[in-house]
Formats: structure tokens, C-alpha cells, sequence
């Protein structure tokens, strides 16, 4: 039973991989997009965290 269940997950972190990789007509892949968000979503972050500290609900 093991060795199915990581047949099975090993296939479904494969097909994430694939499609995260592949590249669309422009020659950009969803990894690409998630990169170029990821310092925005960091900026959001923080300013939860200092809203936090300070004692507010944060307005994400």
C-alpha cells in the first residue's frame, strides 16, 4: 500500500512541476507569474503585521 501512495504522490508533484513550467504562447510559464506577485504579496504581508502589532484588524 505504501509503495502505491507514493507512486501516486510522486506523480502529482510531477504533473505540478510540468504545469508550472509550461510556457505559454508568450514564452511565460505560471511559475514566472508567481515570481513576479511574490514582492507585492510580500508588501501586503508586512503591512498585515505592523497593522497587527498595532493592535487593528488588517485590510487585506
Amino acid at each position: 500500500m505504501g509503495f502505491i501512495k507514493n507512486a501516486i504522490v510522486g506523480v502529482a508533484i510531477y504533473e505540478a512541476i510540468k504545469y508550472l513550467t509550461k510556457k505559454d504562447a508568450l514564452g511565460y510559464s505560471k511559475f514566472d507569474e508567481l515570481k513576479e506577485q511574490a514582492p507585492e504579496w510580500l508588501e501586503k504581508a508586512k503591512d498585515a503585521v505592523s497593522e497587527v502589532k498595532q493592535g487593528k484588524l488588517p485590510q487585506v
